[in-house]
Order: structure tokens, then C-alpha cells, then sequence
């Protein structure tokens, strides 16, 4: 009975409560984020406690990545079929309990099962997909800016939590840095049972900035179990599905799988210490959110395809650039403001051309597939980072590998021709 009531009071302050559930999707993701990030801090601690290499921890994260990206066109369903207030409240339950039981771990292949396969499958259930499907379906007007600021939820959970979690393994253990975590989990779970909403029409109202006078919207059919794959199946004929996908896969090559899992591990090589790298990573962070709803306005205004030209290209000449900052404060500083920037910026002008491609229903499932082809990439860096540093003493290769993908991907997204052209040719 609480969200009525809160929806009822926001409507007298003029205030929709398509808002609320922003909020609330946003602190979701955020603690997903989090989640997914944390065992890149512990990877230090869990190799000198039991031994284990630094590739055969990167093997371990390589697939809880791919499992947050391979069940993002399923998650999309599985919101659509059974709600987004109760699935997410589930993958919270889940990621709580994966990190918890990991407190007990002693073997790797526990580690396997918890860190690997159980917190792949909580955080894939509120991967990106759930920002695509909250935008889509709670905004008309702001759509763009909404899904800028839900992609920059994923950098907001490294500037909350990282420092302290950081902070919390060099004064008490590893084991304890899990708590905070564990705690926003919860509370999470919490929320999303007394606040979350479905859809605009269970509270009798029409998404934000849809016509006045307009008759409210019932809910779409549930979809049924292989929508995903009959999407995937439709969309995988058309070229700029691939162009797509294979510019996002170098997207995750390029971030999460690269930085997010060892750059503290990057920065312990070169002499800096484990908290200095992770304010570094905060620091992005922080620039991240900035640059992505900043991304997110832009891609209401600009054509997408131009400003991931810029995003892949700038990223890229980061990575070049990184080995040679001589990983002092002031060298990273600037690392951090210039990759900041455009960590995630890619996500709102990709989910763009997804719903101009592929129209706003399929959306969501087509942009999970596409997220899948980037958290793919994502294992691809982890593991071969990890196996960068154990074969050949150095991160510096991979650094080099993931700009010149970069620099490839900012050039075959030019290739996608927009859809207007292409209808405009074939009239004539």
C-alpha cells in the first residue's frame, strides 16, 4: 500500500512517480555494480591467502562476466513475464547470499560456484537490460537522460563502495569488506518489495510525458520463453545487429573486464598501493557518471553514431596512453578524468540505435543480446589480462590489445547507416 500513497503524494507536488522508480532502479543497479567490482579488490588478498594464480582467479571472474551478459536477453524476459519489483528483489536475495556464503570459501572451486556461476546469475538478472526496460517503459520524454543516468549507476557503485571496501581488507580482511555489500543487498530487497512498480498502470498512470488526455496504457502481453531467442534469431539477419554487438563486445574488452577487474592489480605492479588505486577507480567513477548522463542528454540531441566515434576513439588513445603514465597521483589523476569520462558514455546512443534499428518493443531484448556480445568481450579481457600478467609479467599487452579495438570499434560504427537513410534509399 505504500507505493500508491507515495505515488498519490508526488502526483499533488506535481512530481511523476516515474521518478521513484529511476531512483530505485538506479540504487539496484548501483549495488549490482558493486557486486560485480568487488572481487576485482579481492583478487590480491584471495591469491596471498590461498595461493591461488592470478590467472586462475581471472578464469573465475572471467565467468560471472559472461553470465551477467549471456542472461541479459533472458532477464529481459523474465522482467517482462514475472515484474521487475519481484525478479529484481530476487537477484538481490541471490547476490546477498553469494557473497555471505563466500565468507566460508576455502577451495577454488567453491569459489567457482559462488563467485563464478551464483553471482554471475544474481547480477545478470539486474543487468543493464533492466535500465533498458525501466526506460522504455516508465519514459516517453527524458529517455535518453534516464538511461544515461542508470548506465552511470554502474560507475556510481565503484565511487560509494570501492574505497571502503579497499580500506576495510587492509585494516580487518577480506571477509569483512564483504559486509557492506551484503548490507545495500539487502536493503535493496527491502525497497523493491515496499516501492517497485511494473508498470505506469498499476498506479493508474500513463508513462512520464506521454500526451495529456491520453487513455492509460495497459501492460504488454507477458512475453513467453523464447522470445529471446526468436529475437536474437530475427535481429541476427540484419547487419547492424552485428555492427552492434561486435562494437559493444569491444566496449567490455575495453572497461569492466579490463580496468574494473585489475587495475588495482595493474597499479600494485607498478608500486602504488592498493587504497591510492582504488580512489583512482572512485575517481572515475565519478567522472563516469558525469560523462554518461552527459552521454545520455546528448543522445536525445546528437546522432549516436558520432559520439561513439568519439567515445571508442578517446578510449582507445587512453589505454596507449596508460603504461606510460609512470602511475604517479598526478598521472593517473588524468587517466582517471580522461577514460572516466566515457567508461560507460557507450550505453545510452547504443541503446538508441537499438530501439530506432529493431523499434521501442523489441528494444530491450535486442539490446540484451548486444549486452551479452559485451560482457562477453568483458570475459575475454579478464581472463586474458589475467593470463597477460602470469605468461609474460606485464598487463601492458592487453593494454595495447583493447585501445587498438578501440580505435576498430570507433570506426565500423560509422558503418551503421541510420535507419531513415536506409527507408529513404529504398523509396526511390
Amino acid at each position: 500500500m505504500l507505493a500508491p500513497r507515495l505515488a498519490l503524494y508526488l502526483k499533488h507536488l506535481g512530481i511523476h512517480y516515474a521518478w521513484v522508480i529511476a531512483a530505485l532502479t538506479f540504487l539496484a543497479m548501483l549495488v549490482t555494480s558493486a557486486a560485480l567490482g568487488l572481487p576485482g579488490a579481492l583478487m590480491q588478498p584471495l591469491s596471498q591467502e590461498f595461493g591461488w594464480t592470478t590467472t586462475e582467479l581471472s578464469s573465475v571472474f572471467a565467468i560471472r562476466f559472461a553470465l551477467y551478459g549471456l542472461l541479459g536477453p533472458f532477464a529481459a524476459m523474465v522482467l517482462m513475464r514475472y515484474g521487475v519489483s519481484r525478479m529484481v528483489a530476487i537477484a538481490a536475495a541471490v547476490i546477498a547470499s553469494a557473497l555471505l556464503l563466500g565468507v566460508f570459501m576455502h577451495s577454488l572451486g567453491q569459489a567457482f560456484a559462488l563467485w563464478g556461476l551464483l553471482l554471475g546469475v544474481g547480477t545478470g538478472l539486474t543487468a543493464m537490460v533492466l535500465g533498458a526496460t525501466v526506460a522504455n517503459r516508465w519514459f516517453v520524454q527524458r529517455k535518453g537522460l534516464v538511461m544515461g543516468l542508470l548506465a552511470g549507476s554502474s560507475a556510481t557503485g565503484q565511487l560509494v563502495f570501492l574505497p571502503l571496501v579497499v580500506w576495510l581488507i587492509e585494516q580487518y580482511g577480506w571477509r569483512w569488506a564483504l559486509a557492506p555489500v551484503i548490507a545495500a543487498s539487502l536493503g535493496v530487497f527491502v525497497l523493491m518489495l515496499l516501492f517497485m512498480r511494473d508498470h505506469p498502470s498499476d498506479l493508474k498512470l500513463n508513462a512520464y510525458g506521454a500526451p495529456a488526455g491520453e487513455a492509460i496504457q495497459p501492460p504488454a502481453a507477458k512475453a513467453d520463453w523464447g522470445l529471446p531467442l526468436r529475437t536474437l534469431a530475427s535481429a541476427s539477419r540484419v547487419p547492424s545487429f552485428w555492427v552492434l554487438a561486435g562494437s559493444f563486445f569491444i566496449c567490455g574488452l575495453s572497461t569492466n573486464g579490463l580496468i574494473q577487474t585489475h587495475f588495482i592489480s595493474l597499479c600494485g605492479d607498478n608500486g602504488l598501493g592498493a587504497v591510492p588505486a582504488a580512489s583512482v577507480l572512485s575517481m572515475m567513477g565519478l567522472f563516469d557518471l558525469v560523462g554518461t548522463t552527459l552521454s545520455g542528454y546528448l543522445s536525445d540531441r546528437y546522432d549516436s553514431r558520432k559520439l561513439l566515434f568519439w567515445y571508442y576513439g578517446l578510449r582507445g588513445l587512453s589505454l596507449f596512453w596508460l603504461p606510460y603514465s609512470e602511475f604517479t597521483l598526478v598521472g593517473l589523476s588524468m587517466f582517471a578524468v580522461f577514460y572516466g569520462l566515457d567508461w560507460i558514455a557507450t550505453v545510452p546512443p547504443t541503446v538508441k540505435l537499438a530501439a530506432s534499428e529493431f523499434g521501442p518493443e523489441r528494444a530491450s531484448v535486442v539490446f540484451g543480446w548486444v549486452f551479452a556480445a559485451h560482457q562477453l568481450g568483458a570475459a575475454t579481457a579478464t581472463y586474458g589480462a589475467g593470463l597477460s600478467r602470469s605468461v609474460l609479467a606485464s598487463y601492458t599487452p592487453a593494454l595495447f590489445v583493447a585501445g587498438g579495438a578501440c580505435l576498430i570499434a570507433a570506426v565500423i560504427i560509422m558503418r551503421l547507416q541510420p535507419a531513415a537513410a536506409r527507408a529513404s534509399q529504398a523509396q526511390r
